[in-house]
């Protein structure tokens, strides 16, 4: 029964202009549960190539749900205090439940929803204790992963530093709450937001048995914005020059993430994709969906709920944002980005932590708020942090048709540095080329110059340009290959870098495991000679791939696979690499040889 359900969901679901014969895959051909299993580990998509005897069984395996039970878990609230309790309730605030399946099949899978009944702040305070409790040992590990022992390995004075700007910052924060909450519907949802953080960090001191800083939940979620702080908070780069800036090594030339949204043939279906890059040892991940009704302003009626009260996304423990990013939102809309960077020392002095919302708290607005890519931009843009400088794009998949015309306000792309922002509707460059690329370079002219690009472009030479980088080169002669999910997942999984003359390069090898769609760091030689580091050897590359389209997007389903490419490259082991010693990976299973899969929420 669980995998023909799943079968009849994925044709449900994603079913396209081939026919899916699901005949071939009825309860008869896989006779119990541990069959089922067993097929959908076999049948990925490194292997589809020897199973192809059904018509298209790519698509298939690329949308077959992996279907979890997991434990119903609600918090309930008596006017002093809240409970926490296994199974239902009848007077919950929040339930919600939470399976790790990361040696199953790559992700931890969890959902909270609130009753509109209490009070927002409530619902929000309980849904973060919700998500601690049940998570806290996937926040454990990702803490020892990526956060333990930061004061050591950036420096004592960077922590210092940043603790005196997060506590102007959030001083600043409550401030404006006090003030405007009641009738901003920003600082209303700002106000929300950090008492759900409060009640993760709650939430994990109750269950966890292993004691982390008072802080710590806090510094998760500033991933992102933290690798801007680093150099905003540092005198010594206030008086930096361009060329000094570049010298220093100090740049962000790290690939972070690629993206794609593409227009079938004849506008036939629209697709949009995301791969996250990062370093290996984050790789501990969760699928989220959030059902928050949170009314948009404090005096709101209590129909008048957010937009994006609802809300499915790929995520990491202890972590209220995306972090890739990539949301599937209740408003109909879409939201990625890749990580654009800052390499102009000069902008770094319109970091201040008064007058700002972190990066991570403004996208959250933003996905609550917006109703469209103008709403969106808008509500994103405002007291702009400087801090982890993206592309955004917003897809509103309510303007997209089937078979007709691109609709204008259909894509929106924003572009984020240090005192400036830029958005536009570019609906009209996915009409012409029928596709739109990201991959860490600023589209806007303007966005280019001021981010220092041009010093990098100087010294380096193309990698660093828009239209000539190696991605925005393979995603110009491959996307038109993309004539499915299957061929679609094909893309934004490919390396083929030792035979790709796009992914050579000025190295010794001459070529590199960075320049390609899906990077694998690890697989360049150690003791190979790169012009800068992002091309050589390291515990970096792509992490996963996540795809949704015009059927699944109004679902709020995605497929997604998570670990590094294995399709022209071998799989990722931790036995493997000569940097596991020294790279924290508790909880990773060894190898990351997972499939695509399609998960179905239940709440």
């Amino acid at each position: 029964m669980l995998f023909t359900r799943a079968v009849q969901l994925a044709s449900l679901f994603i079913l396209q202009s081939v026919t899916l014969k699901t005949d071939h895959l009825s309860a008869g051909h896989v006779s119990d549960k541990n069959r089922a299993l067993t097929d959908l580990h076999n049948l990925g998509p490194g292997h589809i190539t020897s199973k192809m005897k059904l018509v298209e069984v790519a698509t298939v395996i690329a949308s077959i749900l992996y279907l979890t039970s997991a434990k119903i878990t609600t918090v309930t609230f008596d006017g002093a205090h809240y409970n926490l309790k296994s199974g239902e309730s009848s007077d919950w605030v929040a339930v919600g439940h939470f399976k790790d399946n990361t040696t199953v099949d790559g992700w931890g899978y969890l959902e909270v929803r609130s009753n509109p009944y209490f009070p927002d702040e409530v619902q929000a305070y309980a849904a973060g204790l919700l998500e601690g409790a049940l998570t806290h040992e996937m926040i454990y590990n990702a803490y020892r992963n990526t956060l333990q022992g930061i004061c050591k390995w950036k420096s004592q004075k960077f922590c210092d530093e940043l603790q005196k700007y997060l506590q102007t910052n959030s001083l600043w924060m409550k401030d404006m709450i006090a003030q405007k909450s009641a009738t901003c519907p920003v600082w209303h949802n700002v106000a929300l937001i950090l008492a759900q953080l409060k009640g993760v960090t709650d939430g994990y001191k109750q269950a966890s048995p292993h004691p982390i800083e008072e802080d710590a939940i806090l510094w998760l979620n500033l991933a992102g914005d933290i690798e801007d702080l680093e150099s905003a908070l540092d005198p010594d780069v206030a008086n930096m020059s361009m060329e000094d800036w570049v010298l220093s090594g100090r740049g962000n030339v790290d690939g972070h993430c690629s993206a794609l949204i593409k227009l079938l043939p004849k506008n036939a279906d629209l697709y949009v994709s995301h791969v996250t890059w990062n370093s290996f040892q984050s790789m501990l991940r969760i699928q989220k969906k959030y059902s928050l009704p949170f009314r948009r302003t404090g005096t709101s009626e209590p129909k008048d709920i957010n937009p994006g009260h609802t809300v499915a996304f790929s995520s990491y423990p202890g972590i209220l944002s995306s972090g890739d990013d990539f949301y599937i939102l209740s408003s109909g809309l879409v939201t990625l980005e890749t990580t654009t960077g800052n390499q102009n020392p000069a902008l770094w002095k319109n970091v201040t932590a008064k007058g700002e919302i972190q990066e991570w708290i403004r996208t959250i607005v933003a996905n609550r708020l917006g109703t469209n890519g103008k709403t969106w931009s808008d509500f994103f843009s405002m007291h702009n942090s400087g801090t982890y400088n993206n592309q955004w794009m917003v897809v509103d998949y309510k303007l997209f048709k089937r078979n007709q015309s691109i609709k204008n306000n259909t894509l929106w792309v924003l572009e984020q540095l240090p005192g400036l922002i830029e958005a536009h509707d570019q609906s009209h460059v996915l009409r012409q080329q029928s596709y739109w690329p990201s991959y860490n370079v600023p589209y806007y002219p303007n966005m280019f110059n001021m981010s220092g690009a041009p010093a990098m472009v100087k010294k380096f030479g193309d990698w660093f340009t828009y239209d000539k980088t190696p991605r925005a080169l393979i995603f110009k002669r491959d996307h038109t290959s993309v004539k499915n999910i299957h061929t679609m997942i094909n893309l934004m999984r490919y390396n083929n870098y030792k035979h790709d003359p796009l992914s050579r390069c000025n190295c010794t090898p001459p070529y590199s495991g960075e320049n390609a769609i899906s990077a694998r760091n690890d697989l360049n030689p150690k003791n190979g000679t790169y012009p800068f580091g992002a091309l050589g050897h390291r515990s970096h590359g792509g992490t996963d791939m996540k795809l949704t389209n015009s059927k699944m997007a109004p679902r709020l389903h995605f497929l997604a696979v998570n670990g590094p490419t294995y399709d022209q490259q071998p799989v990722f082991k931790w036995s493997e690499q000569d940097f596991a010693n020294t790279t924290p990976h508790f909880g990773h299973p060894d190898a990351w040889k997972f499939p695509v899969l399609l998960h179905e929420w239940s709440l």
